[in-house]
């Protein structure tokens, strides 16, 4: 299996397994600070038990955050997180999910100025449709003033692709980093929360779903997708999460019968056609490169 393989293999499943994220948040209810707290304080809780778990089984430290690098990653994550659990309590699932696909977007522009990856011109003309799309979708909140949960959904985006780039640019193992950037979300909950009055505060109407998540969705869904960047370029990392996009609201279709707004129904479809062909026309360039790489390989022993 080639590295490049592997990426695909890793990233895959950690994209497949994040789709129940959302679902298992929505299922919990509750107080948002109350499901902030949980999740994030568990997934960064199961992530020192695995790290002093691996440390013990090597019988030295694993590293745990790789330097300053990996503080910057961990701390785009834990800003991330806090956006994107404040957009599941403020917006609806299609439209958290649908704008959520901008990750792809800044991904790209941030790996064209950070890391000099310009993108081709079918990036480009992709990227241009999926920002109209996310207009779209955007434009009935901005009309009726409720766009707070919008807006969270698009900085949970934003700090999610500084969190691939930056993993990306250092080349090191980032695995630990989403759960460990978990702090700042545990911590800021855990301030909120008491001041509204400690344990009294915190309510969550079905906590085992929300304790599922943070001790089995998020750990697993993160490590494999934080270590997506050693094999793959920010973009098709980011294109993972959007596995998200198409089945996060089937599940909460199937669960609570949310159906979405009909300008996110014509969003989103542009955004998954402009994704799957723009994905399509990568796997075709990654398969000519390697084909003209053994052409080259062999002229070279011949």
């Amino acid at each position: 299996m080639t590295p490049y393989q592997k990426g695909l293999l890793i990233t895959g499943f950690g994209g497949m397994v994040l789709t129940i994220d959302i679902p298992l948040i929505r299922l919990g209810g509750g107080d948002e600070w109350s499901a902030q707290f949980t999740r994030s304080g568990l997934g960064l809780a199961v992530a020192l038990l695995c790290w002093i778990f691996l440390s013990l089984r090597k019988g030295k430290s694993v590293s745990l955050l790789p330097g300053r690098a990996g503080i910057i990653v961990a701390g785009c994550y834990g800003l991330s997180a806090i956006a994107f659990v404040a957009a599941v309590f403020n917006t609806t699932t299609a439209n958290l999910v649908f704008i959520l696909t901008s990750t792809t977007i800044f991904s790209a522009l941030l790996g064209w100025v950070l890391l000099r990856e310009r993108p081709k011109p079918a990036t480009l003309i992709t990227m241009a449709i999926m920002v109209f799309a996310v207009f779209l979708i955007v434009s009935e909140s901005i009309q009726s003033g409720n766009y707070f949960g919008d807006l969270c959904a698009v900085a949970a985006s934003f700090g999610l692709s500084l969190g691939i780039v930056f993993a990306r640019m250092s080349g090191k193992d980032m695995g630990f980093a989403p759960m460990i950037g978990g702090i700042l979300p545990t911590i800021l909950a855990a301030g909120i929360l008491l001041s509204k009055g400690g344990v009294s505060a915190f309510h969550l109407d079905a906590p085992w779903w929300t304790i599922a998540n943070g001790v089995i969705i998020i750990p697993i869904a993160f490590w494999c997708l934080a270590t997506g960047p050693k094999y793959l370029s920010g973009p098709e990392v980011a294109m993972f999460y959007l596995l998200e996009t198409v089945l996060a609201p089937i599940w909460v279709w199937m669960i609570f019968l949310e159906v979405p707004t009909r300008n996110t129904l014509i969003g989103g479809t542009i955004l998954i056609c402009a994704l799957i062909g723009h994905s399509l026309w990568q796997l075709r360039s990654e398969r000519k490169k390697r084909l003209a790489q053994r052409n080259e390989l062999a002229a070279d022993v011949s």
